[in-house]
């Protein structure tokens, strides 16, 4: 079966169920307002115990973040407007400007799996042969950036704290989505403002940059095994095909239950990237019909921690490879 058969058949799973949609966003956002709450409590008892609660509830924080995800897409409600000022109210949680991320994201659909159009909402990703084409220190640079320590601790805190604060990527496409990240802005603003004023910092150190940090760097690792695994797929611009990209370039993560409903099933991403209107909770109803899916780029919790030695893409072998598999090769 052709990637543009699986299209049209995924179509039957697009449609939001409204009773649904907002049975999701109250199982998730009134657990996280509570720990939230609770968390904030226990400072009184102790810090630790604060630290302890705000770590649990970075998994809530994941969820509302999927949440706006779906409302990008327009997945989660029929009504447009509807998904997307959740969207944006959600973004605040995740400090996620929402119109600036739908259109750095929708880029991402656009062009994933393409080597001619790397760089937008993509990590970074070099052919065996550009590696060893630059200087020592583009090679240095390079490795530092793809080291796992880097990729999943400093970039998810540069990302969330310091990137998102400008419409990076859009800056120049027009006055909304400047609008989008400084109303953004604001809002965050205000909102860690009141925490200050009733809480002291204390809340912000124990309670909000916990939460945070653990929810921006399993973002940053679910974001990494989408479409860093060996088998992906990678073409140039003449041979590249987005449903061809969306099947075959990006993985299905075949979690635990737990960690399927905390990341809102994003593990089906190739379903995903095949039919992205299609709403998170529907995902599981595609793999459970379709079995050729659910075996389809799996990759298990276990064989997932091996993506995170992978870095180059061998254009001749067509497929992932470590530095030190890379320097066996002969180009």
């Amino acid at each position: 079966m052709q990637p543009s058969d699986w299209t049209r058949i995924l179509a039957n799973y697009r449609e939001p169920i409204l009773s649904r949609s907002l049975f999701e966003l109250a199982v998730t956002l009134a657990p996280f307002m509570a720990i939230w709450a609770l968390a904030w409590w226990a400072l009184s008892l102790s810090p630790w115990l604060a630290v302890a609660l705000a770590l649990a509830n970075s998994a809530f924080l994941v969820r509302l973040f999927m949440i706006q995800h779906d409302c990008g897409h327009g997945a989660f409600f029929k009504n447009r407007q509807m998904g997307d000022w959740l969207g944006r109210f959600l973004g605040v949680l995740t400090l996620t400007p929402y119109d600036v991320w739908r259109k750095n994201h929708a880029m991402h659909h656009a062009t994933t799996g393409n080597l001619d159009q790397r760089g937008m909402g993509d990590l970074p990703m070099l052919t065996v042969k550009e590696f060893r084409e630059k200087r020592w220190i583009g090679r240095a640079l390079y490795r530092l950036v793809r080291n796992p320590f880097f990729l999943f601790g400093i970039v998810p805190v540069y990302a969330f704290f310091l990137q998102n604060r400008l419409p990076i990527g859009v800056m120049r496409l027009g006055w909304r989505y400047w609008i989008s990240s400084q109303a953004t802005n604001i809002a965050i603003a205000v909102v860690l403002g009141l925490i200050v004023w009733f809480g002291g910092l204390d809340v912000i150190l124990f309670v909000f940059l916990p939460t945070m940090f653990l929810a921006a760097a399993t973002g940053m690792w679910f974001f990494y095994v989408q479409h860093q695994f060996e088998d992906t797929v990678w073409e140039r611009e003449e041979d590249w095909n987005v449903q061809e990209a969306a099947l075959n370039g990006s993985s299905h993560y075949a979690l635990p239950g737990v960690l399927r409903w905390i990341t809102g099933n994003i593990g089906v991403h190739h379903v995903h990237h095949l039919a992205s209107r299609i709403p998170f909770y529907r995902l599981s109803e595609v793999v459970r019909d379709h079995d050729i899916l659910a075996q389809s780029k799996r990759i298990t919790l276990w064989e997932s921690f091996r993506c995170a030695r992978l870095h180059l893409w061998d254009e001749k072998g067509r497929k992932l490879l470590s530095f030190s598999d890379a320097r066996q090769l002969d180009l």
